[in-house]
């Protein structure tokens, strides 16, 4: 049903008459395969005479009383249901039925076709709690909420807080501490269970039956993790974590990586490992898990007041993340990950037309608030405090956020409330530095200039600060500033960066080469490289021994390319000369995935084969290198399988028999379809083929990349059969729809959906019978970037000229920028 987004002038209104709130749910999962029922009982305070609303959108109004008093039909409108006439203490009753959806909003229901058993999980999202029950749907209205479900008799059910099956089918949970509605949660089904305890927490990990095996593979490794963590949170917060059990559900489907429900934690399960993965895989999936439990102190125990400080969650949570992986794990590289993986995300997203501040002064209602879960909020924001730590000093960090924690458990909080607390534990004013890295969007650009010399020494170097003409805002920075000296020997040095122009007169008559600026990578800004740093940089990459460091430079160079002051070959050659002698897989995988991506968007269409044959040769000498078994081994094999050209068929046909496979790698599912999608963008994959594959993997996973290969074929029927599933078809699979986006734009296929590109603009953006955000997630995860021409850019912007929702306006603006980008790479060239 139509809705209306919430205000914040409606949020802060409505705070200030609901108090002392709480709510009883009482959820019937058993009504039906499309439908649920809920009775939600709302109980609060108020001044005498208030009006306010409730939010709810269900299929069907049951019945809804204030008071014990009907309210009339007309009460109820756009999602609302109005309450006049308040008392001082209210009863509000709404029983309803709900759709179940298939697009993790509200309920998710899922029948798993490996055994045709159903699942379900509540995701409230930011705007969703009220397509499963009547609420006051914004953060700074926390309440404890009590939870009875009605569900299968052979189901589990776990919730925020820890339940019991009381009679058969029968589910009761006690009031949970106060939470937001946006993290409250039930996951139900015939659920598997791995669990354990640790320093008197419960816990446990949940995986659907068919994943029993990988489940009982993965939970060692997960329930370690989670112990580690724990321990590092307590003793880095000094709070212990408040919500009782800890529980780890993986969930299919879910559009998320992760969401923090307290109590019970949901995950998508591509986490759960179902075939070899590399080590960046298991780093990336403990610092997620690090990511979500650091979300139990910022968010959960104390919660933003509004969605302007997103930052408050998301930036804390990515931070801490990184932070304890590279703490507590066997992967210390954690933030040379973050550094040429996430950390590019977020100079992408702050330099696209829709940058906002890390924590922006308003955020007028909460479709402009989803806009911002983005590489800012996240990637920009985590690099803002590791700043902020540099800037302080950790010990005043931390104890500043113990007073946070400290004062405003269990409540809300703001931007000035947590300044506040680090002020007062730093010794320092802080609102300088807030206003200049956190109110202020766009990214600062650092380059060294350097005057040499006669004997090639440094005569002088200065650090020069520019801004984008738009966005005028000079930072402080402190920076490291790295340099091989005359032995070959790696140096390090930080100084303070202000305004436009930083002397470094500790430089001058230092004989060094490859200079590096922000080594160590402390601060967010662009980094340029000197002419001779640039000229050396394949011999500086082998010399280097911090694979920090290496990152920074490979970052540096895929920004230049990004801002066509570098052409993009130079990129995709240096990849293929450097990355087969990378020692560290995490900057392997991470680097042969911008190089790719400069190969198929930056180089002009005429070189784009070569390029990519470039990085399929670079791939095939990294697998002959790499040891039986060897985790780098996997990432040039799939490395090998996005680059694969015609004379590659051959090899690719025998690793599917079986024939010519590499010693130690496993040719398991994900592999195999990994290579029937490069023979199908080649041309060489049947959908008799495509029938045996789904046959040996019977999957939720298998029928998605069955969907992607069919999609990836050179075959016009194919084509449209995928635009329909992207653009027309309501109803399926948040997952299906992406995997046919996947797969329907190839490069090498780029006449054959000539003619869908200026129908994809014209249609998808404005799709009805989706919420906005799957929109927008169906912007993104099918835009024809390939594309890459006047003639695209121009439906793009006359796309933009129309209505349409914000959310996919916002993520469709986006891509275009990318585009346009893109356009002026290969015009550069």
């Amino acid at each position: 049903m139509s809705h209306r987004c919430l205000s914040h002038l409606e949020a802060v209104a409505r705070a200030a008459t609901v108090r002392n709130l709480a709510y009883a749910l009482d959820v019937d999962l058993t009504t039906g395969d499309e439908l649920f029922r809920t009775v939600t009982t709302v109980r609060f305070t108020a001044d005498p005479g208030a009006e306010t609303f409730l939010e709810a959108r269900p299929e069907r109004l049951l019945g809804a009383t204030l008071n014990g008093v009907a309210l009339p039909a007309e009460a109820f409108a756009e999602g609302r249901l109005r309450l006049t006439d308040l008392a001082a203490d209210n009863t509000v009753v709404v029983s309803a039925e709900y759709a179940y959806t298939h697009s993790s909003e509200g309920i998710h229901r899922f029948v798993d076709p490996a055994d045709k058993q159903v699942y379900v999980y509540a995701q409230p999202s930011i705007t969703d709690a009220p397509r499963f029950m009547a609420c006051f749907d914004q953060p700074d209205l926390k309440a404890p909420v009590t939870l009875s479900v009605t569900a299968d008799p052979s189901w589990l059910v776990r919730a925020n807080a820890e339940g019991e099956q009381t009679v058969a089918g029968r589910w009761e949970f006690p009031a949970t501490k106060p939470v937001a509605t946006y993290l409250i949660t039930l996951v139900a089904g015939p659920y598997v269970a791995v669990t354990d305890s640790h320093d008197g927490i419960p816990l446990g990990v949940y995986a659907r039956a068919s994943y029993a095996e990988v489940l009982e593979r993965d939970a060692p490794e997960i329930l370690s993790l989670t112990k580690a963590f724990l321990d590092r949170y307590h003793e880095l917060f000094g709070v212990r974590y408040p919500f009782g059990k800890y529980d780890q559900a993986f969930v299919p489907e879910f559009s998320w990586g992760a969401m923090e429900f307290p109590g019970c934690v949901v995950f998508r399960d591509e986490l759960l490992f179902r075939a070899a993965v590399t080590d960046t895989e298991r780093l990336e999936r403990a610092a997620i898990i690090a990511h979500e439990m650091a979300h139990m102190w910022f968010g959960d125990l104390v919660t933003m007041r509004w969605w302007d400080d997103l930052w408050l969650n998301e930036s804390f949570a990515t931070y801490m993340g990184y932070r304890l992986v590279a703490e507590v794990t066997p992967w210390p590289q954690a933030w040379t990950r973050f550094g040429v993986g996430r950390k590019a995300w977020g100079y992408a997203a702050d330099q696209r037309p829709s940058t906002h501040p890390i924590a922006p002064s308003e955020v007028a209602d909460t479709d402009a608030a989803f806009a911002n879960f983005d590489g800012i909020s996240y990637a920009k924001g985590c690099s803002a405090l590791r700043q902020l730590v540099a800037f302080i000093g950790d010990e005043a960090f931390l104890n500043g956020l113990r007073a946070h924690f400290d004062k405003h458990a269990w409540g809300n909080a703001t931007l000035a409330d947590l300044l506040g607390a680090l002020s007062l534990a730093s010794g320092r004013d802080l609102d300088a530095w807030a206003q200049a890295w956190l109110r202020t969007p766009q990214v600062n650009t650092l380059r060294p200039v350097i005057e040499w010399a006669q004997d090639g020494s440094y005569a002088s170097v200065t650090v020069e600060q520019t801004a984008a003409e738009q966005y005028p805002t000079l930072r402080p920075h402190r920076v490291g500033l790295g340099w091989f000296d005359e032995h070959g020997a790696w140096q390090h040095t930080e100084i303070e960066v202000t305004g436009a122009l930083t002397p470094v007169p500790q430089l001058s008559g230092v004989r060094g080469r490859g200079l590096l600026l922000n080594d160590g990578d402390l601060t967010f800004a662009k980094i340029r490289l000197d002419e001779r740093t640039r000229a050396e940089l394949p011999a500086l990459l082998a010399a280097q021994p911090d694979p920090l460091s290496r990152s920074l430079w490979w970052n540096s160079a895929w920004d230049a390319v990004r801002d066509a002051e570098w052409p993009a070959t130079e990129l995709v050659e240096l990849a293929a000369a450097a990355l087969p002698a990378e020692p560290d897989v995490t900057i392997v995988e991470s680097v042969f995935g911008l190089a790719r991506y400069a190969a198929t968007r930056f180089v002009p269409v005429d070189g784009q084969a070569a390029a990519r044959a470039a990085l399929a040769g670079a791939a095939k000498t990294l697998l002959a290198t790499a040891e039986p078994g060897d985790r780098d081994q996997l990432a040039a094999a799939r490395t090998l399988l996005s680059t694969a050209g015609e004379d590659d068929r051959a090899v690719l046909r025998g690793w599917l028999s079986g024939a010519d496979v590499p010693a130690g790698l496993a040719v398991d599912a994900e592999l195999r379809w990994a290579i029937l999608g490069r023979l199908a963008v080649l041309g060489d994959v049947t959908e008799e083929e495509i029938d045996a594959e789904l046959q040996r993997d019977t999957s939720d996973k298998g029928e998605q990349e069955a969907v992607r290969v069919r999609a990836s074929r050179p075959d016009p029927a194919a084509k449209a059969r995928a635009f329909d599933l992207v653009v027309t078809e309501q109803g399926q699979s948040n997952r299906i729809a992406a995997a046919a986006g996947a797969g329907l734009w190839q490069p090498e296929h780029a006449e054959l959906t000539e003619p869908l590109v200026a129908r994809y603009f014209a249609e998808l953006p404005r799709s009805a019978g989706r919420s906005g955000d799957m929109l927008a997630h169906l912007v993104k995860a099918s835009y024809p970037g390939y594309a890459v021409s006047e003639d695209t850019l121009a439906a793009a912007r006359a796309a933009l000229a129309g209505d349409m929702h914000p959310l996919p306006r916002r993520a469709l603006a986006d891509e275009t920028d990318d585009l346009a980008r893109a356009l002026r790479a290969q015009q550069a060239a």
